[in-house]
């Protein structure tokens, strides 16, 4: 796919995805879903690429859908693109963008400006949140006459907790990175000037584990996060545990302990395993 939303680039063992529309904050675009979706996959298929961070052109992360391009364009009849009536949460038709970020390599936003409406539920189920002293996060929906998308309504009680998640979405209002990190919603809050090598280093250190494990905890995490029934819960861990028994990657580091050396894992693309 060709690139017009988007840059994409890598860094060793980091690719980084960068939304490119800065004249306009990066208002998002179905054009736009489609590019990330298509440079995670990018990323997933390469085997030197170990962990991703999607980060904003300019001033802005992401401020939103593009009003005109989106929700002024569905008023008026005419799809924005992508069959995005028939998709999820505003995304083109089979494009399930919560599957998809759950499935991937580790996935970093570096948040260096206005995240709001879709820019903060994209990202919500991402695996960790860094945002400069600079950046704004709001679930302004409210405010435009909708509800949030994206299993938003999920993750978000799940980062911050049920009355955090309820004043924020009610209220509409726009939350300071640094309010944004008390309340949990931000997990990591840095100058602007260090945003992209905080990024970069907890990237870094999540590609220097082994693809297969990395892909499976995160399997567990998102079937186990919210669940209540412990027993499903270590009947899903120990399956992905007794896989990983007889996996290279746990033969590796047992053997490097034991030699008193560094781990040499192969990094390569796998498949996600989905938990019973």
């Amino acid at each position: 796919m060709t690139y017009e939303q988007i840059a994409y680039e890598t860094r060793g063992a980091v690719a980084l995805v960068t939304l490119a529309r800065p004249e306009k904050l990066n208002a998002w675009t179905p054009r736009m879903g489609l590019e990330q979706a298509d440079a995670i996959a990018r990323a997933n298929a390469d085997p030197a690429v170990g962990a991703i961070v999607m980060t904003g052109a300019g001033r802005g992360f992401c401020a939103g859908a593009d009003m005109e391009a989106t929700f002024k364009s569905r008023i008026d009849g005419t799809d924005p693109g992508g069959n995005t009536a028939e998709g999820q949460g505003g995304m083109p038709a089979g494009l399930d963008w919560v599957a998809m970020a759950r499935a991937a390599k580790p996935l970093i936003a570096a948040v260096n400006g206005a995240a709001v409406g879709i820019g903060m539920t994209m990202i919500l189920p991402f695996d960790v949140i860094v945002a400069s002293e600079q950046a704004k996060l709001g679930m302004l929906f409210v405010k435009v006459g909708l509800v949030p998308e994206l299993a938003s309504t999920h993750f978000l009680v799940q980062r911050m907790g049920f009355g955090r998640a309820s004043e924020m979405c009610l209220s509409g209002r726009l939350y300071a990175a640094a309010e944004a990190h008390q309340a949990g919603l931000v997990d990591v809050l840095t100058g602007a000037d260090e945003l992209l090598s905080r990024a970069f280093a907890i990237a870094e250190s999540f590609a220097a584990n082994p693809d297969p494990q990395l892909r499976m905890i995160k399997t567990l995490l998102t079937e186990n996060g919210s669940a209540t029934d412990l027993s499903a819960v270590q009947a899903r861990e120990s399956v992905l545990l007794r896989e990983c028994w007889k996996s290279p990657e746990h033969a590796e580091a047992v053997a490097a302990f034991l030699e008193k050396r560094p781990p040499r894992f192969v990094r390569g693309s796998t498949p996600t395993v989905t938990a019973p």
